[in-house]
């Protein structure tokens, strides 16, 4: 969401919150020039929001007495793609921000026409976030939809889906929860050919269709863990083993769950879990944390420490020259 209509939003809550705001209070709560409060207003007014405003003593701005407030002006693509930006941003690790997507959700949420709250709620309901960040891919607001409530509803769907190695195969799925990152889009579902369970990236999907049938929900995994063991692990050539000498807590400060899997060993250390699939630049990563450590496995990571680290005394304490 843009920061404009950021703070469109921000403006029409505080309109709702009180009967009259002078354009310097709304400048100073929103952090903007009284020019940019006008732009906002007018904003609003193109939106159908009866805005009023009166000059003199104990004028201001104010919503239009006794006017219902009018449907926000969304498609249904519009309405999706807020929705999952406002997800993402309110289970966002920035202070302040989770609360103030969770403020937007609830004030969207009661001006939207039923038919787009409904479309909002599959798509809240069906998800879980794992961890925020840039987003890397786009996903089509169709797949997301098709994917949602099919979870809710247990519903069959059928894709077509390109593996990480690129090989393309119709997959046959049902879909129990989507699982969203900030830079992707994952989908937990038991795989009907593979007779077992999988995470899919939505933006490797295409042709997702709902089939009508129903299926018998199965005990499924928890949908968080398996996608974040999938992400760090389980698409790399390497899974290193790492016994850190620090606790669990201090360590996944710094190591966030879609780089690796951090599990206590003890009251003062933890192993770390992460996939590669290069040994030389995994080792200059794991070398490169802040704590006393020992690889576990696999060998052939230690190995390519002890070579690094040949060089890097090579390159600090070079020969002299004759």
């Amino acid at each position: 969401m843009s920061e404009t209509t950021s703070r469109v939003l921000q403006l029409l809550g505080l309109l709702q919150s009180r009967r009259v705001w002078s354009g310097e209070e709304l400048a100073e709560r929103l952090g903007v020039t009284g020019r940019s409060v006008r732009r906002d207003i007018d904003r609003l007014r193109e939106l159908g929001y009866p805005v009023l405003a009166s000059k003199g003593h104990g004028g201001g701005y104010q919503l239009g007495a006794g006017a219902a407030m009018p449907p926000l002006l969304l498609d249904p693509d519009e309405a999706v793609a807020m929705a999952v930006c406002l997800r993402g941003a309110a289970g966002g690790s920035v202070a302040g921000v989770g609360e103030s997507a969770l403020r937007a959700l609830s004030k969207l949420d009661q001006v939207m026409p039923a038919r787009l709250r409904a479309q909002v709620s599959v798509v809240h309901e069906a998800t879980v976030t794992l961890t925020s960040g840039p987003p890397e891919t786009q996903v089509e607001p169709d797949v997301l939809m098709t994917l949602a409530r099919a979870s809710r509803d247990h519903e069959h769907v059928t894709a077509g889906y390109v593996d990480r190695a690129g090989v393309a195969a119709e997959r046959r799925l049902e879909p129990y929860q989507l699982v969203t990152t900030g830079r992707r889009w994952y989908v937990l579902a038991y795989d009907r050919d593979r007779r077992d369970w999988r995470s899919l990236r939505l933006d490797r999907m295409a042709d997702v269709r709902a089939l009508g049938s129903t299926f018998t929900p199965r005990e499924a995994p928890d949908a968080a863990a398996y996608v974040q063991r999938s992400i760090s692990r389980g698409a790399y050539d390497h899974v290193a083993r790492v016994r850190i000498e620090a606790p669990k807590s201090l360590v996944e400060k710094q190591i966030p769950p879609s780089v690796g899997t951090v599990t206590s060993d003890g009251p003062d250390r933890c192993i770390f879990e992460a996939g590669g699939n290069h040994l030389g630049a995994m080792a200059m990563h794991i070398g490169a944390l802040p704590w006393e450590m020992t690889v576990l496995e696999p060998p052939e990571l230690r190995e390519t420490m002890r070579e690094q680290a040949a060089r890097m005394l090579r390159a600090a304490d070079p020969l002299p020259l004759e």
